[in-house]
């Protein structure tokens, strides 16, 4: 395993609010308040080495994308930030990367023009980058990549995808199983499992479905070298400083 941050606190933000949406649906939203900035403050005080955000405004208008907020964020804490939402461009990267984000998560995109996205990395570097992607796990245990906002299955395979961007040095995938994302009902330690021992050479970020410290600590050996956890921590199921100290029991 790597020095890589275990647990990665995420937030999704529309309009400077931070909410959660259900399996990825703008109308069922919840609402956490409009503080951003002090939830980021407090979980790198309890310990958090790497955040995830998500600019949902700007995934849904790129033109919106909350820079100024972004900024604001990132640089009122002191450790590295990732920040997807509907990447589209090569603007889009230079942006948030200019505006100091770590890494950008690059999803839809990334299925939908591999060509453009793998000069991405041949620009930006691989360690710069991180490929989002959302499985929907069928009767046949194929794991299908589906992309925008889940509305619609790629016709591509999650392997086919990490297959096509290992050539330009992929390092970085966050991977989410869908039917898992925002229930609180555990991982799908499995599907991690079996793709990190198939991809030892990429640093996989495992998504949806943290509800409990159990669950953090089901994925402990599942080969993933880091957790994305939003809604639990937003409902105060458990602290990231617990969930830190859980994950390093081992």
């Amino acid at each position: 395993m790597s020095t890589f941050p275990n647990i990665i606190p995420a937030l999704d933000l529309i309009d400077g609010s931070v909410v959660r949406l259900h399996q990825g649906d703008y109308d069922q939203k919840r609402n956490y308040g409009n503080d951003p900035l002090t939830r980021l403050q407090s979980y790198e005080k309890q310990g958090a080495k790497l955040l995830h955000l998500v600019d949902l405004t700007g995934a849904k208008d790129p033109n919106a994308r909350q820079i100024a907020l972004i900024k604001t964020l990132i640089s009122g804490v002191n450790v590295p930030v990732q920040i997807g939402g509907g990447i589209r461009t090569q603007a889009d990267v230079t942006a948030l990367l200019d505006a100091g984000a770590a890494r950008v998560v690059i999803g839809s995109t990334a299925i939908k023009q591999p060509e453009m996205v793998k000069q991405w990395f041949e620009h930006y570097g691989p360690e710069a980058l991180v490929l989002a992607l959302d499985v929907r796990i069928d009767s046949q245990g194929n794991k299908y990549v589906a992309i925008h906002g889940w509305q619609e299955d790629s016709k591509q395979k999650l392997e086919q995808v990490i297959d096509n961007y290992l050539p330009f040095g992929l390092k970085h995938v966050l991977c989410t199983d869908i039917s898992k994302d925002g229930t609180l009902s555990g991982s799908n330690v499995e599907l991690y499992q079996e793709i990190t021992q198939k991809y030892p050479q990429i640093e996989f970020q495992a998504s949806g479905g943290i509800g409990q410290l159990d669950d953090v600590k089901a994925l402990q050996n599942s080969g993933v070298a880091g957790v994305i956890v939003g809604r639990a921590l937003l409902e105060g199921k458990f602290t990231v400083q617990e969930a830190i100290s859980c994950w390093q029991k081992g």
